[in-house]
């Protein structure tokens, strides 16, 4: 590597770390907020919070790279105009490849990084925070939840027990799950426990009934049961095709094979799909948002020129490419087309970056037209 492109290679990397770990650091702090009830009513300690806040980084940085790689490159290119560099080079006959060249290695370090956690850390950690909130919840029915009182474990889950027994069971369990309204399931139960299984964890009622109030149906259904199990893993999870995990919890490879057994029996799981790609276009959305920045303030400017309307251009284009992403996604869980869409978007955009930087100026294309008419360009 020449020592122009370490020197911008570095300026690059080092403006990307740092919008990095800024964007990352203000995002975490209001995503964490939302996990204070662990301490306040959940009752589990300060690495319980940090540990499930730091679950979530992973997901985080998959969003945030893109746009720190975005800002790295305008800065690198806003910097080295700034300081004339870019019009030395620009006059010393380094062409656009060339410049282009160190950009590209940071692109693609940081699209490698994506990668690494789109296919792999994400789905780890959200499994992860599955995992982790089922045994806090279980924690919570096991020591914090107070005998007497209505204790709510997720929106519309109420959970009330009269008191416990010698051997630290529950006695006179009630339980009433309205996040159906179409549905309300009430659970009445003599004695429970809670009971840790293959990383899953279960409330046991023994000796109950299960009332089951369907909409429109005043007579309740009443089952009457020995033995009942509740996994306190799947509250909102819900059960799609028996598959038991939601699709962002899913490692790739069993994401590939579900999507790949639905197509062979043709059905179209929107849901699954577009996880699955979302995944791939994570990465290629990185080396997109550096093209769109190094397209617009490639070009050397005086210190007259301002590169406030190309900054603001490049910041603009790169918003709609990010929103039109997000609304591809979610075309994809209705429509198979929304695919295409996606990456089309994806690559459409590349395409037209890179078009647009290796193409010649309209004033350099003016001069050509004029010198082969026999004219002076004024």
């Amino acid at each position: 590597m020449k020592v122009v492109d370490r020197y911008i290679g570095k300026i690059t990397a080092g403006a990307f770390l740092a919008s990095l770990v800024a964007l990352t650091g203000v995002v975490w702090i209001t995503q964490a907020l939302r996990n204070l009830d662990l301490l306040t009513s959940k009752g589990q300690s300060i690495f319980i919070f940090f540990y499930a806040s730091g679950l979530i980084i992973p997901s985080l940085l998959t969003i945030i790279a893109p746009i720190a790689l975005f800002i790295g490159v305008v800065y690198t290119l806003n910097k080295l105009n700034g300081d004339s560099e870019l019009v030395v080079m620009n006059a010393g006959g380094l062409s656009p490849a060339q410049l282009l060249r160190p950009f590209a290695f940071v692109a693609v370090l940081a699209a490698l990084m994506v990668a690494l956690l789109s296919l792999y850390l994400m789905p780890w950690s959200f499994l992860k925070t599955r995992n982790l909130l089922s045994a806090v919840r279980a924690d919570f029915v096991t020591h914090v939840a107070r005998p007497g009182a209505f204790n709510t474990l997720a929106g519309g889950f109420v959970f009330h027990y009269r008191e416990r027994s010698a051997n630290d069971g529950l006695l006179g369990i009630f339980i009433q799950d309205r996040r159906n309204p179409a549905q309300i399931n009430t659970y009445i139960a003599e004695e429970g426990a809670t009971l840790h299984s293959k990383d899953q964890n279960y409330l046991l009622l023994r000796k109950g009934s299960l009332q089951r109030q369907s909409a429109g149906n005043i007579d309740p259904d009443i089952v009457q049961f020995d033995q009942y199990a509740i996994d306190l893993s799947q509250f909102g999870a819900g059960d799609l095709n028996g598959v038991p995990l939601k699709p962002r919890e899913m490692d790739t490879g069993s994401l590939m094979a579900l999507n790949f057994m639905n197509a062979q029996h043709g059905k179209y799981d929107g849901r699954f799909v577009a996880e699955l790609h979302d995944r791939f276009l994570n990465p290629i959305f990185a080396v997109v948002f550096m093209m769109i920045g190094f397209a617009a303030l490639r070009r050397p400017r005086t210190t007259r020129q301002s590169q406030a309307i190309a900054i603001a251009g490049a910041a603009a284009i790169a918003l709609l490419v990010r929103i039109l992403a997000f609304a591809a996604s979610a075309i994809t869980q209705k429509s198979g087309w929304g695919v295409a869409f996606s990456y089309s978007l994806a690559f459409g955009t590349l395409a037209c970056a890179a078009a647009y930087t290796f193409a010649p100026s309209l004033e350099y294309r003016l001069a050509q037209i004029l010198l082969a008419r026999g004219a002076r360009p004024a």
